[in-house]
């Protein structure tokens, strides 16, 4: 048994039953008995039925996820009630998909020996899917991993995140309503890390869906059987440049909602932030002035903008990571308190060390750095120096300025005038060198889960 508590204090909600060696033994072999059988595939008319009311019960459920999200992951109401509706949205999205999902013509005839032929491809499903998510989105992530293989007719095995389960459980209480068969979706609760590995690796798995650390989904990848694909979604320390064209009156508000969403525990999250010498200290007052404003409390009220970290032990970590960037020569224009056993007060530092953690590593909590440049090449340069790049921000009113600062950072995605942490879910989302592999957003992922087959016809 594990107990489910809120981030934000603690308190118990609710205890359940983990899985053994011998649950996650029989979910395997029920899937794959299922996907071996194919006369048992479902028909994309009825995937898409399932989809479909499956959206209208998660819409009858609406105010209970909202309230479990901030309740099991501390993300703030106002938060928690935009994740309830994007992951409603994405199931609808992976059910339109369906119409469009298709093979294509080989062209034939285009040598001799090619002549009285006619090729064609279909799509196919890839096999098992193992999925393992994260705790920072406890029911959109699931969506994402989970959705898309029901919409290509994939059996999958998802492991939420030990600290937010209850989300996931309960949407796959709803997939089994809507009518999709248990060995389609089943969930693996495990607090043993040995038995994660042994999902996401066993011979009979073709996929693997893995969020979280780089180090954790690097290292699964490796151990693959051969010819799984996967998808791995890590983070980095997502760059922002405000350029001396940029209009600060606009510029502030997108950048504290890209920082400290969710108390900054976000893969795309605004950390560094570069801003031109002539504008830093109008940036940095304002900025100041935001962040100072921000209420933090319980995530479950209304008018809550920052809530909790995960766990005490991360708390204690980023408490760490800003202690080292003072030591490093930052300055504290505000914030650095402990407030609680998890959370902690929004900060902002300035100019800490290049070699520091805040500004080599992903902090995954409510702080950020501000740097000051001269020349935007070589903000750009040092947006692009470390060794991950997932999606970064350029402030600018010059086009020029803008479109330089697009065509040259290291990223799969940059946003002009909007935060690095913007997304929606039918738009690529992909992380680059150490931050990820593969696309992911629901209409690539699908594209990842299916296989092409030809299909070659010799006329007479």
């Amino acid at each position: 048994m594990i107990k489910v508590v809120q981030a934000f204090d603690r308190a118990p909600i609710r205890e359940i039953e983990t899985d053994d060696a011998a649950a996650l033994e029989r979910k395997l072999e029920a899937a794959h008995r299922t996907f071996k059988d194919r006369d048992s595939w479902l028909k994309p008319h009825q995937r898409m039925a399932i989809l479909r009311k499956l959206a209208a019960l998660m819409e009858g459920k609406r105010d209970h996820f909202a309230r479990q999200i901030a309740r099991e992951g501390g993300k703030p109401l106002p938060d928690a009630i935009v994740e309830t509706n994007r992951a409603i949205d994405g199931v609808h999205n992976a059910a339109d998909e369906l119409r469009n999902f298709s093979g294509r013509e080989i062209p034939m005839g285009l040598s001799a020996a090619a002549d009285n032929r006619w090729a064609f491809t279909t799509k196919e499903p890839i096999g098992i899917v193992a999925a393992i998510s994260a705790f920072n989105h406890p029911l959109n992530l699931i969506v994402h991993q989970v959705a898309p293989a029901i919409a290509v007719g994939c059996p999958v095995i998802i492991k939420p995140a030990i600290t937010t389960p209850l989300s996931c459980l309960d949407f796959l209480a709803l997939v089994h309503e809507a009518g999709l068969p248990e060995p389609w979706c089943q969930s693996l609760i495990v607090e043993d890390n040995a038995l994660a590995e042994q999902l996401a690796t066993d011979r009979r798995i073709a996929f693997l869906s893995f969020i979280g650390s780089a180090k954790v989904g690097w290292s699964l990848r490796s151990k693959l059987p051969p010819g799984a694909r996967s998808a791995l979604e890590h983070g980095g320390a997502a760059p922002a440049i405000v350029d001396r064209s940029a209009d600060l009156g606009k510029v502030i508000e997108p950048i504290v909602k890209g920082a400290f969403y969710h108390a900054g525990q976000v893969c795309v999250s605004t950390q560094r932030i570069y801003v031109h010498d002539s504008v830093a200290d109008e940036f940095t007052q304002r900025l100041v002035g935001r962040v100072e404003e921000l209420r933090v409390a319980d995530p479950t009220l209304a008018d809550t903008e920052v809530g909790p970290l995960i766990l005490p032990r991360e708390a204690d970590r980023v408490m760490e990571w800003i202690s080292d960037a003072i030591r490093s020569g930052a300055a504290m224009a505000t914030g650095g308190a402990r407030l609680s056993d998890t959370t902690v007060q929004p900060t902002v530092l300035l100019d800490p060390a290049a070699d520091s953690k805040i500004s080599t590593q992903e902090i995954f909590g409510p702080a950020i750095a501000v740097y000051r440049f001269t020349e935007l090449d070589e903000a750009i340069g040092r947006a692009n120096a470390l060794p991950t790049a997932f999606q970064a921000s350029i402030f600018a009113q010059d086009i020029d300025a803008a479109m330089r600062a697009a065509d040259r950072l290291d990223a799969s995605a940059v946003m002009i005038n909007d935060p690095t942490a913007f997304r929606t879910d039918w738009m690529p989302f992909a992380g680059r060198r150490e931050s990820g592999y593969g696309v992911g957003g629901i209409p690539y992922s699908m594209r990842d889960l299916a296989q092409e087959k030809m299909v070659l016809l010799r006329r007479s």
